[in-house]
C-alpha cells in the first residue's frame, strides 16, 4: 500500500505492507533509528513518537493506519546547537543513564506537557509510568520535566511556545 506522511516536517511517501508497524517504517524504511524498538507489545515506551502532536506507541500503529499523518521523532526534535528545552533539561538533570529510552521518554515528555495535564510530580511520575527506565534514571527524568514545566520552552524548528507552568 502507498501511504504519505510528514516525517520530522519534511513530506514523505511509502509503499508498505498492510502489516507493517509505524515503528518499522520509520526505522527500516525511513532509517530513522532513534525511535527505539524496544518490547515490541506496547509496554516499555521506547518506541514513543508524536503523531499529529499527541504522544503515540509506535511498535502498537500500523503504517496504513497514519496515512496523512504528521510524525515528530526525536531526530525532528530540537538541533545539535539548538536543542529542545525537555533536551537541555535531560542533560542537567542527568536523566538518562544508557540512553535507550530516552528518545522515547522525551517525546513522551513533550506530548505530555502539550496535553497540560500534569501540573505535580505525582501527576508527571503517572502520566510518564508507560515509558519505562531500566537503569533508573527515573528520578533525574521526573526531575527535568518538573524543571521545563517550571519555565517557558523555546520556539524551535517545529514546536510552539508555551508556558508549561
Amino acid at each position: 500500500m502507498l501511504i504519505n506522511l510528514i516525517v520530522n516536517e519534511e513530506r514523505r511517501t511509502l509503499e508498505v505492507m498492510p502489516w507493517v508497524s509505524l515503528l518499522d517504517a520509520l526505522r527500516d524504511r525511513l532509517q530513522l533509528t532513534g525511535t527505539k524498538k524496544g518490547c515490541d507489545h506496547g509496554q516499555c515506551g521506547a518506541c514513543t513518537v508524536l503523531c499529529d502532536g499527541k504522544r503515540i506507541l509506535s511498535c502498537l500503529a500500523l503504517a496504513v493506519m497514519k496515512d496523512g499523518s504528521s510524525v515528530t521523532t526525536i531526530e525532528g526534535i530540537g538541533s545539535e546547537g539548538n536543542l529542545h528545552p525537555i533536551q537541555t533539561a535531560f542533560i542537567e538533570h542527568d536523566a538518562f543513564q544508557c540512553g535507550y529510552c530516552t528518545p522515547g521518554q522525551i517525546c513522551s515528555v513533550i506530548g505530555m506537557l502539550e496535553e497540560g495535564k500534569a501540573n505535580t510530580r505525582d501527576e508527571v511520575k503517572e502520566l510518564m509510568s508507560g515509558n519505562l527506565c531500566r537503569c533508573g534514571a527515573n528520578v533525574g527524568i521526573i526531575d527535568a520535566i518538573m524543571d521545563v514545566k517550571g519555565s517557558t520552552t523555546q520556539t524551535t524548528k517545529s514546536h510552539t511556545t508555551k508556558s508549561y507552568e
